[in-house]
């Protein structure tokens, strides 16, 4: 019997530390820095295939595993077909055993609940920002001023080439200013 550890992080700029001394007792660790929300995430994929009949898959938090309740069926369906325990440690679950079983369900649930509230209030915020006038994305790179001139400029003649790099901008950039609600 084998522990296997899996440490994640969302982002390039966070720490595995703490994860890494909760888990310093596993045979072997798998660590990644990936969004929970994405299925992308290899080093996990790596751990379900390495994992056997009587490991235990150790993780520090239920949300190191999944951010998604199917995504966390979906983990413990691999698991439990391959004869393989979860233990989360910080929220002392152990899926051994029933009890065990249903916290690990009924926190997975939690955890997507939680997820959802946070995504409608960010798109309310959102809505609210658009509402007051608050504008989202890159600003233009011309001003309409700038725009009218470019379009004079091309229907002179000038080369595209020559209106890149007059104004800095991607053949893309340039060709999108040129037919974009032009009048």
């Amino acid at each position: 019997m084998a522990k296997v550890g899996y440490a994640r992080v969302s982002s390039v700029g966070q720490s595995l530390n703490v994860q890494r001394e909760k888990l310093s007792d596993c045979d072997k660790l798998f660590e990644e820095k990936r969004s929970g929300t994405t299925d992308a995430r290899p080093q996990l994929k790596q751990c379900l295939n390495y994992v056997r009949e009587g490991d235990q898959l150790i993780v520090t938090r239920i949300d190191r595993l999944a951010r998604s309740t199917l995504h966390l069926c979906q983990v413990a369906e691999t698991l439990r077909e391959k004869g393989v325990d979860l233990v989360v440690l910080d929220q002392n679950i152990d899926t051994s055993d029933a009890t065990g079983r249903l916290l690990f369900n009924m926190l997975g649930a939690i955890g997507q609940f939680e997820t959802e509230i946070r995504a409608e209030r960010q798109m309310d915020g959102i809505k609210k920002a658009k509402d007051r006038g608050v504008q989202f994305g890159k600003r233009p790179a011309l001003t309409n001023d700038q725009i009218a001139e470019l379009r004079e400029k091309r229907a002179q003649g000038k080369l595209i080439k020559d209106l890149m790099a007059e104004y800095s901008l991607s053949k893309a950039t340039i060709y999108r200013y040129l037919t974009e609600n032009a009048a």
